[in-house]
């Protein structure tokens, strides 16, 4: 008798082979603590791997201009990461550190999707060659504005495909992405690269303290933030601004058909990494940072602060990891308890069950400058 199967969509299909590559590095609260190292040392060497950096001996960075500010320094300095290709990044130096005879704490600050260098230094937009006066009202977002007024040395960077790096003032994330993708990298790939090369210079400069540089990401720039964190064992501290989540549960979950029976997709192409979650999550790459101050400012689902919480322990650090929810969400009778994501969900509702809040999505100098000054308070 011939028996005639149903056809099923390639969606599900694809789906069905995402739920059976579970990731292979997932952290475990069983997990014992002598076990511990051992894992952290094959989330290194799995990033390593994923992000095939190269293995080029790389330019120094050149200074190329200078200018005064009210209380700092703003310098601007080219890197080359890439085939001699020059990458803009600036480093506002404190004028407490003026002569050069001190040293400070830094701050490498990431910014986020469409955000650019010169939002994160209080700095005008496209001004790049730092003419005039800088914003006359930098607001939350001047991160690196916020820390050199705090004594740190900050150093800002570009993302790949924005700000200066923009196709003649067209961010092209979606072909650069694809370029790389094709080419067997990622965006991730070379953004972690451009700023792992800024971040080893940093632990050159005179003025800065090797053994304390932070790196502090917004949106997007977290995701640079966990690469290096898990291939730099020497990077002080972290301030994680954004929610957390498992984003291969958001791929799965969130899959709801619109009225024209399109299913969203969770991210946009350049947070697209071959074999990254079929090895690790977010929240297993932070719970790997331990035994390391980070900050958590933005919420997510509690279920992953708990597993973080409990690695941090493991690592003989409890008090090292923080975290804050959304004010929306900061009330625990506010949030929802799940241990796993519903399936067939919108982006809404999976914001909603994530306990997160969107139109609140700022640097929380709020949470981040306390914290910086209970880190800093002994050095």
């Amino acid at each position: 008798m011939l028996v005639v199967a149903k056809a099923q969509s390639t969606r599900h299909t694809v789906e069905g082979l995402m739920k059976r590559a579970a990731p292979t590095l997932t952290y475990h609260e069983d997990m014992p603590a002598d076990s511990f190292a051992a894992w952290q040392k094959q989330m290194s060497e799995a990033m390593a791997r994923i992000m095939k950096h190269p293995e080029a001996e790389v330019m120094p960075p050149v200074k190329a201009l200078e200018r005064r500010r009210d209380g700092y320094t703003i310098e601007k300095w080219i890197s080359y990461p890439v085939d001699s290709a020059g990458v803009a990044f600036y480093v506002l130096i404190p004028d407490t550190l003026r002569g050069g005879a001190l040293q400070a704490p830094a701050v490498m600050c990431i910014p986020g999707f469409g955000q650019t260098k010169e939002l994160l230094a209080g700095e005008r937009r496209g001004n790049y060659s730092l003419e005039g006066e800088p914003e006359a009202e930098p607001g939350k977002s001047a991160m690196a504005l916020h820390f050199v007024r705090k004594g740190l040395v900050a150093v800002a960077v570009d993302n790949p495909s924005c700000g200066e790096l923009s196709d003649d003032g067209y961010a092209d994330y979606v072909a650069s992405s694809r370029f790389l993708l094709e080419l067997g990298w990622s965006y991730l790939g070379l953004t972690s690269w451009q700023d792992k090369v800024v971040l080893d210079w940093m632990k050159t400069h005179p003025q800065i303290r090797p053994d304390r540089i932070i790196v502090s990401g917004f949106s997007l720039g977290t995701e640079p933030l966990m690469v290096m964190g898990l291939l730099d064992p020497s990077i002080h501290a972290f301030v994680y601004n954004d929610f957390l989540c498992r984003t291969r549960e958001r791929a799965l979950t969130m899959n709801k058909p619109g009225e024209n029976g399109a299913r969203p997709f969770p991210n946009n192409i350049e947070h697209l990494i071959p074999d990254f979650l079929t090895t690790f999550d977010f929240p297993d790459i932070v719970a790997a940072l331990a035994p390391r101050p980070v900050i958590c400012t933005e919420g997510g689902m509690d279920r992953d602060f708990r597993i973080i919480s409990d690695a941090f322990a493991k690592a003989g650090a409890p008090d090292a990891f923080t975290y804050y929810h959304y004010a929306k969400y900061a009330d625990p009778s506010a949030r929802v308890a799940l241990e796993e994501m519903p399936s067939g969900i919108d982006r809404d509702e999976f914001f909603r069950l994530a306990n997160v809040d969107p139109p609140h999505h700022y640097f929380k100098t709020e949470w981040v400058m306390p914290w910086l000054d209970a880190l800093l308070a002994d050095d």
